[in-house]
């Protein structure tokens, strides 16, 4: 009998295919106690398999590439992390295996996290990852993963480790189905790169019987269980209408009575951007520049390393409009040079532009090459600061550009309430706005974006959301200045009729998510969009919202 279940829709497509589940986690190894004189042999069988272990997640980051390189190697820094070998070596000499001194001092680590206001509980999945593959290496079992099949199949899993995701043959996994995760976790985002139908957060996902057929509608976050013939025939016509409507737009982002919306990429590096220039991208909304600084988290990049790699995106578009974010370092972002390893809460301590001021040498460093890397091309270059609180920030930030000299717009990412109630403020100090939707919410609804528990409020439709955005938006339109979204709310193409509707002047967006963004605006007036956006705040619920801008753009 056909049955639905509802999820979160997190990655645009329809994938219909036979339930395979994720392997079995590790399990627990046994506490038993070695011998004194092991102890050495067992510190150095520990020590090996970290490093076999990060090794093997800096390999598999190399071939994904772009924003799935930069977890993966935070991931392998998780593996490093010289504070847990302590603890390891400590395990180790008081009598305990290696493999279980691992697993406990893994244990331990999460009892931390949690005790720190849940901020990086999101991050269990990856700390999860590398216990199990440090584990698995030490007890010499394999590790397990994504199932071993010929077959095309969808993948149902707790959650999805970034090492696992990152690595996805789309040709075998139709689509994916998590319990846990949220709109904007690591699974998530990478399953757009991937252009792979996902829902997550969807309750006793793992009930679901291997070899069981589902339909996944990656838009709605539907889940169609045993779907009829039906059924199936409805969701392919209306994938294949929608393929069909991607192919027909092209061009800039406009609506249907030609109000522009450019329509910009999210990237993490230069692996990101032949990516983007397919899809049409009209230039980078988002340039995050953390995947330079995670190579090495004990010393920031040389200005030489920094300059190329900058260079080699700004290239890429000619005329066009490139935003870069500077290093957005701490929280879930640790850098042993830069973050301070004691803060109780990371989420709400020294992050983002509050460590850059902390250490100017590094800011400064960063801005001269981003200088050095735009001479001589007629690119618009744009540079903006994360988590700004006040107009104090955003002058700070100015004032080191200009030191810097450097010869581009300045701008705040508005990604702290504060930020967006005092946007008027700060645009005295800077010239454009960006809106990070993921940790605006994150900070508006007191909800991690990581834990699926609390996926409802980290969805960007909330009405709280939508007027933080109209704010900002009004004031950076009462200033004669920009105020774009570069927040995964700018890659569901309905909410981007929304987001245009509130005032919004760009939307930025992982690459795979353009062409459906640019054929949904070019349906609509810019009116209709300023009436749904009005209905939508006018509501109480996030899906009270979808469904009141979906009346009226669909004439309801």
């Amino acid at each position: 009998m056909e049955t639905t279940l509802r999820g979160v829709g997190v990655s645009h497509g329809v994938a219909i295919g036979e339930v395979r589940h994720m392997g079995t986690a590790v399990l627990e190894p046994p506490a038993k106690q070695i011998p004194a004189e092991e102890a050495e042999r067992e510190q150095g069988r520990a020590r090996q398999a970290v490093e076999a272990v990060a090794a093997d997640l800096m390999a598999r980051g190399n071939l994904a590439g772009g924003e799935a390189q930069a977890v993966l190697e935070a991931q392998a820094m998780m593996a490093q992390d010289p504070e847990l070998m302590v603890d390891v070596d400590r395990r180790i000499a008081v009598g305990s295996t290696a493999e279980r001194a691992v697993y406990d001092a893994f244990a331990a680590y999460r009892e931390l996290l949690a005790g720190a206001g849940e901020y990086l509980a999101g991050r269990v999945a990856d700390l999860d990852d590398v216990r199990n593959r440090i584990v698995a290496r030490l007890l010499g079992v394999p590790m397990p993963g994504v199932p071993d099949s010929d077959e095309p199949y969808v993948l149902v899993a707790r959650d999805l480790a970034p090492a696992d995701t990152a690595l996805l043959d789309p040709t075998l996994v139709l689509g994916f189905v998590t319990e846990e995760g949220g709109p904007t976790s690591h699974s998530a985002i990478l399953a757009r790169a991937l252009g792979v139908p996902a829902v997550v957060a969807l309750p006793g996902a793992g009930e679901l019987a291997e070899g069981t057929m589902i339909a996944v509608d990656g838009s709605s976050g539907e889940i169609f269980v045993n779907p009829s013939d039906e059924k199936k025939a409805q969701l392919q016509a209306a994938a294949a209408e929608r393929r069909a409507a991607l192919a027909a737009s092209t061009g800039p982002g406009a609506t249907a009575d030609g109000h522009n919306v450019p329509l910009l990429a999210n990237v993490g590096g230069p692996a990101d951007v032949p990516a983007a220039v397919e899809a049409g991208a009209e230039g980078v909304g988002l340039f995050r520049t953390e995947f330079l600084f995670l190579d090495d988290s004990k010393s920031a990049p040389s200005e030489e390393k920094q300059v190329e790699a900058y260079r080699q995106v700004l290239e890429a578009f000619p005329e066009g409009r490139v935003v870069v974010r500077v290093l957005d370092a701490g929280a879930d972002k640790p850098l042993d040079f830069l973050t301070p390893a004691d803060e109780p809460n990371p989420a709400l301590g020294v992050r983002g532009l509050r460590t850059l001021l902390d250490h100017p040498d590094v800011l400064r460093t960063q801005l001269t090459a981003l200088a050095k890397a735009a001479e001589g091309l007629p690119v618009h270059l744009e540079v903006m600061a994360p988590m700004v609180a006040d107009r104090a920030d955003a002058k700070a930030f100015a004032d080191a550009c200009r030191a810097a000299g450097l010869r581009a717009k300045f701008g705040a990412m508005v990604e702290i309430p504060s930020a967006a109630l005092r946007a008027r403020s700060i645009l005295q100090e800077v010239e454009f706005l960006s809106l990070g939707t993921n940790d605006l919410a994150q900070y508006t609804f007191a909800a991690d974006r990581q834990v699926g528990a609390v996926s409802r409020l980290q969805d960007p439709w909330q009405p709280a959301l939508l007027d933080l955005v109209a704010l900002s938006a009004e004031a950076a339109r009462a200033e004669g200045k920009s105020c774009g979204v570069c927040g995964e709310a700018a890659s569901d193409p309905l909410l981007a009729c929304v987001l245009t509707g509130l005032g919004v002047t760009s939307l930025s967006m992982g690459a795979a998510s353009i062409p459906y963004v640019r054929a949904t605006l070019a349906k609509y007036t810019l009116a209709q969009c300023e009436r749904a956006a009005a209905a939508a705040r006018a509501t109480d619920s996030a899906e009270e919202a979808r469904a009141a801008a979906q009346a009226v753009l669909s004439g309801e």
